[in-house]
């Protein structure tokens, strides 16, 4: 640990100045007229990759944006290690919010502001660097595969046909998501899932026509009191939710899981101090 450590602190300001060298680049998927800045920033992340002591580094083309794969296989005996993570940004609008240019990356009071650099360049970049500082000293403990994406941001349409088409080459026995946070900055964590999402858009609609308050009003329906009828249903009082079929594929937690969770050092004052809130909400049963 002593040389990882030392050749960290010796290395550090160039890995933040490339770090900021890949934060500068707009490499925003949603928007066409970034299309030549993502690729740009894939052939960046590629020569990162080739720099960390990866093998086989290529660009993969896919009927969108490109991903970056690339391998060290230090023994097939041992296990294998995939990380995911991308390289695409969300668009950095309103701009007139930012205190700072989106890209170009400044440092104040410890931290990085920039768009992507906590979605997601820093975190996968850090996992580029740990895979050079144990490169550089002494080897992997195991093999490693890295695949990062370009169209995270937009829905990864093209990366389910990528996985699809490289079965083999992806094979490993864990895949660490490099695309989460931190249960603390000052702890280290893994996390181990993720809430999902649904959205869908819904249209209500009432009378043929805009009524007078005064005349109609509380006699025919507003659709937006429908509309929030509609929602506020979607939970009971215990705020479960009340979809039917939808806990039927879900898993209780056990008791090892629970008291694993337990032990987070989780501190539920300082989590609400940061958000500004007076209570932190979920389903009956569950603590956040």
């Amino acid at each position: 640990m002593q040389a990882l450590d030392t050749y960290i602190k010796n290395n550090e300001a160039r890995f933040l100045e490339e770090l900021m060298d890949l934060l500068r680049i707009p490499s925003v998927s949603a928007d066409p007229k970034f299309k030549a800045d993502v690729a740009r920033c894939a052939e960046a992340v590629k020569q990162r990759m080739v720099e960390a002591g990866l093998e086989k580094v290529e660009v993969c083309p896919t009927a969108g944006h490109p991903i970056v794969y690339g391998e060290r296989i230090v023994d097939p005996a041992k296990p294998t290690v995939l990380v995911y993570g991308h390289y695409d940004v969300q668009p950095a609008d309103p701009l007139e919010l930012w205190h700072s240019g989106p890209f170009e990356p400044v440092v104040k009071d410890g931290m990085i502001y920039a768009r992507g650099s906590a979605d997601d360049k820093g975190q996968f970049y850090m996992h580029v660097k740990a895979i050079e500082t144990m490169m550089k000293n002494g080897g992997l403990p195991c093999n490693v595969k890295v695949m990062i994406e370009g169209e995270e941001e937009v829905g990864s349409d093209n990366l389910g046909v990528f996985v699809k088409a490289n079965k083999e080459r992806l094979k490993a026995d864990v895949v660490l998501i490099s695309d989460t946070a931190m249960i603390a900055n000052d702890v280290p964590s893994i996390n181990t899932g993720l809430r999902g999402l649904s959205y869908v858009e819904v249209e209500v609609t009432g009378p043929n026509r805009d009524l007078h308050s005064g005349v109609y009003g509380g006699a025919v329906s507003n659709p937006i009191n429908a509309l929030c009828e509609m929602i506020a249903s979607l939970h009971d009082k215990d705020r479960r939710i009340t979809i039917p079929g939808f806990y039927d594929a879900v898993k209780e937690l056990s008791k090892a899981e629970r008291d694993a969770l337990a032990e987070a050092p989780f501190n539920e004052a300082e989590y609400k101090k940061d958000l500004d809130i007076k209570e932190v909400r979920g389903e009956k049963g569950y603590t956040t």
